[in-house]
């Protein structure tokens, strides 16, 4: 039976959903201004009332943690804007503001100075200090205060990229905290707001971009970005080729492309909505405005854990791997605005399962999948990319789908994954400078030219078989690490554990063909594991995620001692903690670009062959073999 045209689109629990949304968004519209009319002293009324009850019912382990970072914390929350967070590390930040194509005013912030350095010129003519330049980008309902609002400078990679000798540069999209401004509009025009995804990549990147090589007169600069901040890059390099040549290599941390969509009915409902419902539901200029209002009338720790809540109910995650600490420090500077019509484009972008430009063509009055075969909305040609890409991505991430992305991805991409990370651990969790900056720094050193030439790869493939250490020994594991022992060791003390022993001697080829490596120890049986408990309360636990086993599957030209026979090699991991110190790589799924591997320590480049390392499986790319040519089915 054919569908009943528009009733049809939504069947009845979706339309229940449905209209529970707008019945719950239009009682925070009612909340928002009986708040907005009460006086200040009714709300510190509330406000302290909530700080009490919340106090009483926390444990004595979270008091004392809370007592521990304090200060720190409370600064940070407290920082007014990027500035002051990077003064409050004794860092100096500029300010900078470039006007896009089409009128809009974007706000630019530069840290390109060491401690101790400020008196000096950095990139700024002849007699100046020269250093690469990086630009970061942040992601959805943020702005570039998101990379620095940490209370630990360690964790901060802003500030170790600083110390490295970079010259680091941070965007804003359009509309946010800092690129409120427009020549043409007011912020209370409805026409502001009418911006998607398609002009950050044809304006509000490009444009920036070109505006920090023109002031550092620097031939190129890598990029990194997180979340949108990555689709932002997909879609920009995508329909810039000259773009290409000045963007030396691409990091994306939990990259977004095409994500596997919402499980959660109402934001279900919604996105299977039109946008003219959309629209009705928030509105045609910014969303969640009223996130900020809440923010400044929650007692901090309530507004945390409501910030908690809306994550685990919309994406699934929650959160354990940020210490509590770091939550009250980071959660005030999360949101930022954007516009209604940036998020209906996400909607559409899972709807479609492909990562397209806007659709602005009204939706018919019957179905979708009868019409389909008549329109078809342009795609980001993301295949066409040349510049270098790295995806970073956390196998507990509901948002990234990596076999759909690498697919849609140049064959010379590479993607690590961190297995136990969600989404925000890319900025804020406790392990991110161990798990995630060898990664970055990795492919920042490796690639520093817009050629892209093979000298280059070369040195990226380098720095991978000098991590792989491929046909050498891995040294022994001290016994506490196995699992016949009830000790719980973190992530970080195993790779401390590890760190004094050559970082070449980490496989073992076993008579020359692919096999799991042997650990040398009385009782052959016992394998590397490590089991963490998690409290909630405590900065130096790490959560316990689901199991990894992963199948691969290689067909590759040569076998482990490159006798030029074709072969298929199946490698079974064996069960693993996602936290363990081995890792998970897989790739060459049928029809699939590129390669993806997890790893604990940054790996890099590519290599012929498959090779079991404790739980890394690795395989071969076109990119890895010598001269270029191609290995394996794609």
């Amino acid at each position: 039976m054919a569908p009943i045209p528009f009733i049809g689109r939504l069947n009845i629990a979706e339309y229940i959903a449905l209209v529970g949304s707008f019945f719950l968004v239009g009682l925070e519209a009612l909340i928002r201004i009986l708040t907005l009319l009460l006086p200040s002293t009714i709300i510190s009324l509330c406000y302290r009332i909530s700080r009490r009850l919340f106090n009483r019912l926390r444990s004595p382990a979270e008091k004392r943690s809370e007592a521990k970072n304090k200060n720190i914390s409370t600064s940070v929350r407290n920082a007014s804007d990027f500035v002051d967070l990077c003064a409050l590390f004794g860092y100096y930040a500029e300010e900078h503001v470039v006007q896009t194509g089409d009128g809009y005013l974007l706000g630019l912030h530069r840290l390109a100075w060491r401690k101790g350095e400020e008196e000096q010129k950095v990139n700024n003519g002849k007699n100046s200090i020269r250093k690469n330049v990086v630009y970061m980008h942040h992601g959805l309902l943020m702005n570039s205060e998101v990379w620095v609002c940490l209370t630990d400078e360690q964790r901060c990679l802003p500030f170790k990229l600083v110390e490295k000798g970079y010259d680091v540069w941070f965007g804003n999209n359009r509309g946010n905290k800092y690129s409120k401004k427009s020549v043409h509009h007011s912020p209370v025009d409805i026409p502001f707001w009418d911006f998607s995804m398609d002009e950050f990549a044809f304006h509000d990147i490009p444009d920036s971009i070109n505006y920090i090589l023109a002031t550092t007169s620097a031939p190129s600069l890598s990029y990194i970005g997180f979340s949108q901040g990555t689709a932002q890059a997909f879609a920009t390099l995508a329909v810039h080729p000259r773009l290409n040549d000045q963007v030396n290599v691409f990091i994306a941390l939990a990259p977004a492309m095409s994500p596997a969509g919402l499980s959660n009915g109402i934001v279900d409902a919604l996105v299977k909505a039109s946008p003219q419902v959309l629209f009705l539901l928030f509105g045609r200029r910014s969303i969640l405005s009223s996130a900020t209002m809440w923010q400044s009338i929650l007692y901090p720790p309530i507004f945390v854990r409501t910030i908690d809540m809306g994550l685990s109910f919309l994406f699934g995650w929650h959160a354990r791997n940020i210490s509590p600490s770091q939550k009250l420090a980071a959660y005030p500077h999360l949101y930022s605005f954007t516009s209604t019509k940036s998020v209906v484009h996400w909607f559409q972008i899972i709807r479609t399962k492909s990562f397209q430009m806007y659709d602005d063509d009204v939706q018919p009055v019957v179905s979708l999948s009868s019409v389909s075969k008549y329109t078809k909305v342009a795609k980001f040609p993301t295949r066409n990319i040349k510049t270098p890409i790295v995806l970073v991505f956390g196998g507990s991430d509901s948002l990234v789908d990596i076999n759909v992305m690498l697919k849609e991805l140049p064959s010379h991409t590479v993607a690590t994954e961190i297995p136990h990370y969600e989404h925000l651990d890319f900025l804020w969790a406790r392990e991110v400078d161990t798990l995630v900056f060898p990664h970055v720094f990795d492919a920042l050193e490796s690639f520093c030219d817009a050629e892209h030439s093979k000298e280059e790869y070369d040195r990226y493939r380098s720095a991978r078989h000098a991590s792989l250490g491929v046909g050498m020994s891995r040294p022994t594991l001290p016994e506490r690490y196995f699992s016949d022992d009830n000790i719980q060791p973190s992530y970080v003390d195993v790779a401390s554990a590890l760190s004094g022993h050559d970082v070449d001697a980490l496989a073992k080829r076993k008579n020359g063909t692919t096999s799991d490596v042997s650990f040398p120890s009385a009782n052959a049986k016992k394998r590397a594991r490590i089991q963490v408990t998690y409290d909630d309360s405590s900065e130096g636990s790490s959560p316990i995620a689901p199991t990894h086993v992963r199948t691969i599957l290689v067909n590759d030209g040569e076998d482990m001692n490159g006798n030029g026979r074709t072969s298929p090699t199946t490698s079974k991991l064996r069960p693993m903690r996602s936290n363990s110190i081995g890792s998970n790589l897989s790739f060459a799924d049928k029809g699939l670009r590129g390669i993806s591997l997890g790893a604990g320590k940054a790996v890099s480049g590519v290599s012929k062959g498959v090779e079991t390392v404790g739980n890394m499986t690795t395989s071969s790319d076109d990119a890895g073999s010598s001269g270029g040519r191609k290995r394996g089915k794609r």
